[in-house]
């Protein structure tokens, strides 16, 4: 059966085009600093908003048109996977991720729900024999369900943490059985919606005890993803322990895990802590923590997680440049936590929808490559802070210096000049690149 009659496999057309169901600047086969930009890109596309997500928000219901839709259950949870392979290949995306109860539904009991991800999970991996997809990673949905309505891993009920982690725990093994280049946390309700009765120190305890179980066992099943934990700052707890990078990074460092995991850092999550996007990918890459991306964008007249398809071209690329100045994302990749708009409720919405997302994210690799060749904010940074390459910075820098040294250097100024940060200069030169590109120069 073909799921999305209309669409043929998707094809770059070029900048002048004006199909809706063509790649514009997006050319896969394209060479850029010896890699191709499928190669370097490693689009991911996800299952729970491509193919379960019924397009509702917190203010209506859902108005996604999908022909797999007329079944339901376990015969749903079948066609989801033919449409979703059908869907991976026309656009030309070579990496998927998901949760467990996007694959699979859920039983009246655990077991029943391991028998139904063992059958969902059987044909996936016959599809992916006959194709060029990989998974990217896959988690457990710890937070949907009622039972985790005080949170999983941080949950005051004990029997809830142990559920939680046979969830984890069994897709360990369905990521080990997929070839899974990575796994993720994403804590959705790891948090407290009031101190007036949480135990902060016990639960971030037993997160960290939680996170080292996990680390653990995929060492004894030879599983050997690279371990991610995914950032947010609330919604829909009040305050959720992985707040953004820095406060993630902390809590690894605690508990003795900075070595086991790196960060999947969301575009919408930097703006829900109240940074930027690049600041995210910036502090995870300064510290060495920077594994892979979930592509998208919020709303900043809303003020929830609106999961937007990229279409901020100055973000992708200081989001890119970022990326580059990492060496790229390792196994990571760049995966499409997005979602089409309610009112975009077609199925082929969905073709348009990752078009556009991998269209923006190759616009902002090209120009961000380029501003790294040129070395444009390296040559910035170097003359800003020029004053610690030598004389009393030198000694700052090499620790050479002491309150004494620096007493005596500052007795001796006569005046102290500042240079100008030029702030409005280096973003003038960042539209030159960006309409240079547009250009085709």
């Amino acid at each position: 059966m073909t799921w999305f009659e209309n669409v043929n496999k998707i094809q770059y057309e070029g900048p002048q085009s004006k199909n809706p169901l063509a790649f514009k600047f997006y050319n896969p086969d394209e060479i850029i600093n010896g890699k191709s930009m499928k190669e370097y890109l490693r689009y991911g596309v996800a299952y729970w908003h491509t193919f379960t997500a019924p397009l509702d928000d917190p203010f209506g219901s859902g108005t996604a048109l999908r022909n797999w839709d007329k079944y339901d259950g376990m015969d749903q949870a079948k066609a989801r996977v033919e449409a979703a392979f059908e869907f991976f290949e026309k656009l030309g995306a070579e990496y998927f991720c998901f949760h467990d109860v996007d694959i699979a539904p859920e039983g009246d009991s655990l077991r029943e729900t391991y028998k139904n991800q063992d059958t969902i999970v059987s044909l996936i991996k016959d599809h992916m024999k006959d194709s060029n997809v990989k998974l990217l990673w896959n988690t457990a949905n710890n937070f949907t369900n009622p039972r985790f309505v005080h949170g999983a891993a941080s949950s005051s009920n004990a029997d809830v943490f142990a559920y939680a982690a046979a969830k984890v725990k069994k897709q360990l093994e369905i990521g080990k059985e997929l070839g899974g280049e990575n796994y993720v946390f994403w804590g959705g309700r790891e948090g407290y919606e009031t101190l007036l009765n949480t135990d902060l120190g016990l639960e971030q305890d037993n997160l960290g005890r939680f996170f080292q179980m996990a680390v653990d066992y995929a060492k004894e099943i030879g599983f050997d993803a690279q371990f991610l934990i995914e950032p947010k700052p609330k919604e829909p707890t009040t305050h959720q322990y992985d707040f953004d990078s820095q406060s993630t990074h902390a809590f690894l460092l605690k508990y003795g895990l900075a070595d086991k995991f790196k960060l999947n850092i969301e575009a919408n999550h930097a703006t829900l802590a109240g940074h930027t996007f690049e600041h995210e990918l910036r502090y995870a890459r300064v510290n060495g923590l920077l594994g892979s991306v979930d592509a998208n964008q919020g709303d900043p007249l809303l003020g929830w997680d609106t999961d937007e398809f990229p279409a901020d071209i100055y973000s992708t690329t200081l989001a890119m440049y970022e990326i580059i100045k990492n060496g790229g994302l390792g196994s990571g990749g760049l995966n499409f936590d997005a979602k089409a708009r309610r009112g975009s409720f077609d199925q082929d919405d969905l073709f348009h929808a990752h078009i556009a997302g991998m269209d923006h994210f190759a616009v902002g690799y090209k120009v961000a490559s380029q501003l790294v060749e040129d070395r444009v904010f390296e040559n910035i940074i170097d003359d800003r802070y020029a004053s610690f390459k030598e004389g009393i910075g030198k000694d700052i820098v090499e620790g050479k210096a002491d309150f004494k040294s620096l007493e005596q250097h500052a007795l001796n100024l006569k005046e102290i000049k500042n240079k100008s940060g030029r702030l409005e200069v280096i973003k003038a030169t960042i539209n030159q690149y960006l309409l240079n590109a547009y250009a085709g120069k």
